[in-house]
């Protein structure tokens, strides 16, 4: 019994009062509450992963792009490999891989 009046006697303070309802009202009911501020700090993190991401696949494009303008080989190569095109009197074949189909089937 004594002990509670003693914690009566400290929540009457209007400065502990205060400091409490203060700490509540910051903790849950604020816009900017500890939850939210939680979330936020999350969302910054996966976005500066993406961001990193982002950048080395634009300095790896730049340098595919630098490789594109100024050897002609790598140029051939991309034609052929992506738009199937070929040289007179040659021939071009296409092989699909069968295993890699029935994969994708599996996934869907």
């Amino acid at each position: 019994m004594q002990h509670l009046t003693t914690v009566l006697r400290v929540l009457r303070n209007k400065y502990v009062l205060a400091v409490l309802v203060f700490s509540v009202w910051i903790t849950f009911c604020d816009r900017n509450d500890l939850f939210t501020q939680y979330d936020r700090k999350q969302e910054l993190k996966k976005l500066e992963q993406s961001a990193g991401f982002y950048e080395k696949e634009i300095a790896l494009t730049r340098q595919e792009l630098t490789d594109l303008n100024n050897d002609p080989a790598v140029l051939e190569k991309l034609a052929r490999e992506k738009f199937y095109l070929k040289r007179p009197n040659e021939e071009v074949f296409v092989v699909v891989d069968s295993t890699s189909e029935k994969k994708e089937t599996n996934l869907q």
